[in-house]
Order: structure tokens, then sequence, then C-alpha cells
């Protein structure tokens, strides 16, 4: 029987569900100026543009559109202009933030670099971006002050050696991680560098795959020593019982200002099928993916909606065409895998890693680092997902030496405690998001506290980031500090941090991974900075219950008065 209505009044309609901008719902209309942009042209194809008018006509010539959207897909960003100070990022125009020049991201996937690939990089940093190059946390370099005028040549002598910047940015698959000691480890069973290298040939400056939601960021490796539970996919080593060594698939973590642990989907994936399922996985977000609102475009959000068993479902029957086998978890190592100092390679020779201060390098540094590994017999450097690099197969009479050459250019393979475990971000210094200063900071606060704690026995990890974005991972350190703005004692508006504390992805038996406290009121002037990481770190080294006792352990049952 209908319901019954008052006469003359028009009975109500149930309200029509708003989509969320999935394709492969029909949801194909361009809900917010990125996707119009991507619509419009594909980013990929700026290059052209680029190399044939912008490079001749200088950087007044660019079409806004081309500025601030596509040219991300050949890895380029305006920097920030210099003296615009954290309270006005907000407030600015993107015109009125940028200036002139341009950071490069050069993808190295994988984080490998031959000593050929290396001396092009340094000879790129000093003849065209001030001699700066940062190792970034997703083993990429990046170099800055570079102008348009210069791309074209900077592309060149790039790609002369086999690197690229090529979605190096942008609403695309990004750098794909993996391990740096990948095809070295005496603990690894299988490398997974082919899976990485058939990715780059086959799906990276593909149009299928170039215009995706938002960023996708993947790693692939056999050892637990990426942080795997931060990506859009992972792939991590795992021996099956019946089928042998394989990967673990893990999808949609992502951290930013919305943080989420990926999650396992089950399944057992050979090596050579892991090109395919990554595909299949970049296709779902492709095509489901939420492309109405931007701040909810990563994966994360899909996979929170639909949950695991409904992803494995759709990726089975509509990307792969078949079931994929169940599988075991990967089994964690007893402690957290460190590259830093000396280790022994599979084959007998030895792998160094060196730490520089927060990524911070300089063409100069690495065309010292070039000579001094090709003196040391080596001819291949790694990048880490940690801001450090290696010096791969050097024989043991010849590690003494290296050590030595390496500290004399400012790279450290036995650091303290806090050059190993403190990373940083862009900062205000270049980042047209950041509202602090970072790089300085870091410096500022590693030099201190090897001065009044260098004999510090435990691990702490101290991940320092300019704005809420968390490109340095802040949500996962055991000190995490989020640029912002806060009240000195004044109550003068100053550059400081929020702390989150404690916080930690799964790297090792018995770690729990979760996301930093967050203590109320709990913030730092980057003044004070230096002292209270000292104070905290002190509180920790007196209160814990035994020198096993972790950082992240001891902050969840630390008395609130010493921890701020």
């Amino acid at each position: 029987m209908a319901p019954s209505s008052t006469p003359g009044t028009p009975t109500a309609r149930p309200r029509k569900a708003r989509g969320e901008g999935q394709w492969a719902l029909g949801h194909r209309e361009p809900l917010n100026p990125n996707e119009r942009s991507k619509k419009d042209d594909n980013p990929l194809n700026v290059r052209a543009r680029i190399e044939n008018i912008y490079a001749h006509r200088g950087f007044d010539s660019i079409d806004p559109a081309d500025l601030r959207g596509r040219f991300r897909w050949w890895g380029l960003y305006t920097q920030r202009k210099a003296g615009i100070d954290g309270g006005r990022t907000a407030v600015l125009e993107p015109e009125e933030l940028e200036d002139k020049f341009f950071m490069l991201r050069v993808r190295i996937d994988g984080g490998a670099l031959s000593l050929g690939q290396l001396r092009v990089i340094a000879g790129i940093s000093q003849d065209f971006a001030r001699d700066s190059a940062d190792i970034t946390d997703r083993q990429n370099i990046q170099l800055h002050w570079v102008r348009v005028e210069d791309v074209p040549e900077i592309w060149r002598r790039l790609e002369a050696v086999g690197l690229q910047t090529t979605e190096a940015c942008g609403d695309c698959p990004r750098v794909v991680l993996g391990s740096p000691v990948a095809g070295i480890s005496t603990d690894e069973v299988l490398d997974a560098t082919p899976a990485i290298d058939e990715i780059l040939k086959r799906y990276i400056g593909d149009p299928r795959y170039s215009n995706l939601p938002r960023k996708f960021k993947t790693t692939i490796g056999w050892l637990v020593d990426t942080p795997y539970q931060a990506n859009d996919v992972s792939f991590v080593g795992v021996v099956h019982p019946q089928h042998g060594p394989g990967f673990d698939l893990w999808v949609g973590g992502g951290l930013s200002t919305n943080p989420r642990l990926a999650e396992r989907l089950g399944v057992w994936v050979p090596l050579d099928e892991i090109p395919d399922v990554w595909e299949g996985v970049v296709g779902i977000f492709r095509d489901y993916g939420y492309r109405r609102l931007r701040h909810r475009a990563r994966l994360k959000f899909l996979l929170a909606d639909w949950g695991t068993a409904k992803f494995r479902e759709v990726l089975e029957k509509e990307y792969l065409g078949r079931a994929l086998v169940d599988g075991p978890a990967p089994e964690l190592p007893e402690k957290p895998i460190d590259h830093i100092g000396v280790h022994k390679q599979r084959d007998g020779r030895n792998y160094v890693g060196a730490a520089p201060v927060v990524g911070r390098s300089s063409g100069t540094q690495l065309a010292q680092l070039a000579d001094l590994v090709e003196a040391h017999g080596s001819q291949r450097v790694r990048l880490t997902p940690y801001q450090k690099l290696l010096v791969l197969d050097v024989a043991d009479d010849q590690v003494e030496s290296l050590i030595s050459g390496l500290r004399g250019i400012g790279l450290e393979a036995r650091p303290s405690a806090w050059r190993r475990g403190t990373m940083a971000c862009t900062g205000i210094e270049y980042c047209k998001l950041a509202i602090v200063e970072t790089k300085k900071r870091g410096e500022d606060l590693v030099t201190r506290l090897e001065q009044r704690l260098g004999d510090f026995d435990a691990d702490i990890t101290v991940n320092i980031n300019g704005c809420p974005n968390a490109c340095a991972r802040t949500q996962v350190a055991d000190i995490g500090l989020k640029g912002q703005l806060v009240l000195d004692a004044d109550g003068n508006q100053v550059e400081g941090f929020q702390v989150h504390l404690g916080g930690a992805l799964g790297m090792a038996k018995g770690e729990t991974a979760g996301f930093g406290r967050k203590v109320r009121g709990l913030k730092t002037t980057a003044e004070e900075l230096p002292g209270y990481v000292e104070r905290l770190a002190t509180n920790y080294l007196a209160d814990r219950s035994s020198a096993q006792e972790t950082f992240a352990n001891w902050v969840v049952r630390a008395d609130e008065e010493l921890i701020k």
C-alpha cells in the first residue's frame, strides 16, 4: 500500500547520493580544478612545451596551468620565494609565494646509482642548481634553483646515463622504493630489482596511468627495511609453506594530515607476477579512486570504505581475472635493520652506510663521493628511504680508508645516534607549503645533542616536518615534530612544532605499528627545541625499565611531566 500524503503536498523523494568522482561508476565529470586540468591535457604532454617554448621564452611565458600543475609530472615544482615567513603561507596566492626557479626531483627507483650516474647528478647540481642536492626519504635527489631554460639540457644529461624525472611528482606512480641492499644482503632470499625494473619499463610514462586521483607510492623489497606500511602498495618478502619465496601484498598506507597504515590483503605473489598485480592495484585506484574532493583522493580512503576483502575481490575479478594464492604474513627481523656502518655482503665484500646531516648534500660533496668510491674500487652507491647513502662492494682492506675519506667530506659512517636518527623535510627554505625552517633546525639540533649527549646509548628517531603534510613521516617517529606557528613566553608568534611521541612502523618483532602520542598542548618553539629534546632523552634514560625498553614503549607509560 502506498504511503498516504496530505493533498497538495509533494511526496518527498529520497536524496540521491553524491558521487565521489569514481570513473568506474560513471562519475567522470571533472570535480575540482586539478581534475579539470588533467582532463584538458595529459600532463605528460607538457614536456614538449618545456623543450620547444618555455625553455626559449623563459619563466614568464609559462601557462599557469602548466606551471602549477602539469610541470609536476616531470619532477618540477616552483620553489618558495625567499623572505616570505610561515605566517603568510596559507594566505598568499601561488604567484605571490613562488620564485622563478624550480625544485627538480630526480627519481632513483630502488635507490640504485652507478658511479657514472652519481657524477652526472653532481655535475648538474654544480652547473645548474647552485650546488644544491638533498637526499630525500624516498630515495630521490632534489635539486633547487633550476631555471626552465636549463631543463632540456638537464634531461639530456640525465637520460644519457639512464636516469629520469618522469612522474617524479604529480598524480601518478612516483618513485618505487626498494631495499638499499637488494642483491647483496646476506639475509635476502629474493632480489626484487627485476620487478622494479619491469614496472619502470612498462608503466612509468604510460598515459594509461598518468592520471590518477592523487600521488601513488610504492615499495618493493624482500627485506623489511623500507617504510612499507606508509605506502599505497607494498610488496614484502615472505616464504609460503607450499610455494616457497614470494611477496606479501599490502595496500592503502599513507600519512599526511589523515594518516593510515597499509593493510595486508593476505595473498602471496611470486616475483614474476609483481608487475601485473601492481598494475591491478594502480588500475583500481585510477578507476575507483575518489576524485571529487582532493583531500580524500588517496587510495587509503577507498580502502577504508571498502575493506581488504572487497579490495581483493575487485583486484582478482576485475583486474587480474584470476584468484590470488592465500599467503602468510612476513616474518619480521629481531631488531630494525640499520644499514649505517660496515656490513658484509653475500659475496664477502662490504657495504658501508654513511649519514649526511638530515639528508643535506651538495653537488660538490657528491662529486667528492664519486672520487672516493672509485678510489676504493667501487662502482655503485645506494640511497636509503632515511636520507642516508651506502657505498657497495668495498674490499676488507679498503674499509677504514673509505670511512676516513667519507668523514673528510662530511659523511659519517660511525655517526652519533642523533645524526643517524634525525630526518627533515625541505622546509620553508624552498617549499611553498612549509610554515617553518627544518633543515637548519635539524642540523643545529644534531650539533647540540652531539655536544651534550654524544654518548647516548639508545636509538631515537627525530623527524622534522615544516607543515602538517608529513613528508618526513612525523607520525611514525619516536619524536615527530610538525611545524606550526606557536606563542613564545612573551606572547609573540614564532616558529615552533607540535610534538608527536612514540610513533612506529612494524619493522621488527615486538614492535607495534601506530601513530605518535599527542599530549594536549605539547608544543615547543623552534628556539627551545634542542633543550626540549635533550630533556626528553635524559628523562627516558633515567626512567626506562631496562636498556631493552624502547623509547616508543616508554612513552606509552611515562608520566606526562616526563615528556613535557
